[in-house]
């Protein structure tokens, strides 16, 4: 077995474990690195970006470099390719949420869909920080969807792009970049500035997962020309460069409207509407971008199983 046939396989049985396994409700990796991560930041923080900086450097560097050096100790072992084969699904499967989200996702839409609204905002905390409370059932349905879109491209799509680069080092590197935006990266009062590097470094990593998973909603989706049109049109009006193309595109390939005034904490917001020409959000189109995620999940794996293998053999034959 091949180097290059290793990564493939490796990603393949970790995206199918997600698939049917989702997160240990114990014990999980992530939860792990960000109780770390939370360790260091009591030790270090400062209301200073240099502080922040240092801390984004500890914990990511460091997840990053001991899955480097796992890879190695794995390649040399006497598992060899099969155990480089276990240790990228193993990772692969730790770093994906995809059947999560999935799962979150529908547990809001199925109590909006019994007229149970206080279940569903008891649920929407887990998908993402908007205030539940000033939402209706309509609100609470745009919220799912916007989420769903984003977290295609952080909760799978990103993940597999930088394991296609990177190997497992790769992998494991772009969610602790992930989880330390999650953590630090906010523009709250303690973050602003502490959590500057995360929330950049985040953006930087981000990049090339949200062009990606636009890409495959246009090809994916019921309507590739609205998703292009929103995208085009729409995706740099939104404040986070990553989440801009990713909503945009979605909302085109729904063919509804997403954006508008959003609240936070008590914090208002007012962000442009993507796909204006589209209609409200509807409960049951939770179900839908469920199905368009998992669509654009599938591809993603395809095209990082094949990037990952001409990155291998253009090393090896180098």
């Amino acid at each position: 077995m091949s180097a290059d046939r290793d990564f493939a396989y490796g990603a393949a049985a970790g995206f199918l474990g997600d698939l049917l396994l989702g997160d240990p409700r114990r014990g999980h990796p992530v939860a792990a690195f960000g109780r770390a991560a939370g360790a260091v930041e009591q030790v270090l923080w400062r209301d200073h970006r240099g502080w922040g900086a240092l801390h984004t450097a500890v914990c990511a560097g460091g997840a990053a470099g001991a899955a480097a050096l796992a890879s190695a100790l794995v390649r040399r072992s006497a598992a060899g390719r099969a155990g480089s084969v276990a240790l990228t699904a193993a990772a692969t499967w730790a770093v994906l949420g995809g059947t999560s989200l999935g799962r979150e996702a529908r547990a809001v839409g199925g109590a909006l869909e019994a007229g149970d609204i206080e279940v569903a905002r008891e649920r929407l905390p887990h998908l993402c920080g908007r205030d539940p409370q000033a939402l209706d059932a309509d609100g609470i349905a745009r919220a799912v969807v916007e989420s769903v879109a984003e977290n295609t491209s952080d909760a799978v799509v990103g993940a597999l792009v930088w394991g296609a680069l990177g190997g497992v080092p790769g992998l494991v590197a772009f969610r602790a970049v992930n989880t330390l935006d999650a953590m630090v990266g906010h523009k709250s009062a303690r973050h602003r500035r502490y959590g500057w590097a995360s929330a950049r470094l985040d953006d930087v990593f981000g990049w090339p997962g949200a062009r990606l998973t636009a890409v495959l909603a246009v090809v994916a989706g019921d309507a590739p020309a609205g998703a292009v049109r929103a995208w085009r049109s729409d995706a740099a009006k939104h404040p986070s460069p990553n989440a801009g193309p990713v909503e945009a595109a979605f909302a085109g390939a729904l063919g509804v409207r997403l954006g508008g005034t959003l609240s936070y904490a008590g914090r208002v917001e007012h962000r442009p509407v993507l796909n204006a020409d589209g209609r409200d959000v509807r409960v049951k189109d939770i179900e839908r971008a469920v199905r368009l995620s998992r669509r654009v999940s599938g591809l993603a794996l395809g095209v990082a199983v094949v990037a990952g293998v001409a990155r291998l053999r253009s090393r090896r034959a180098s």
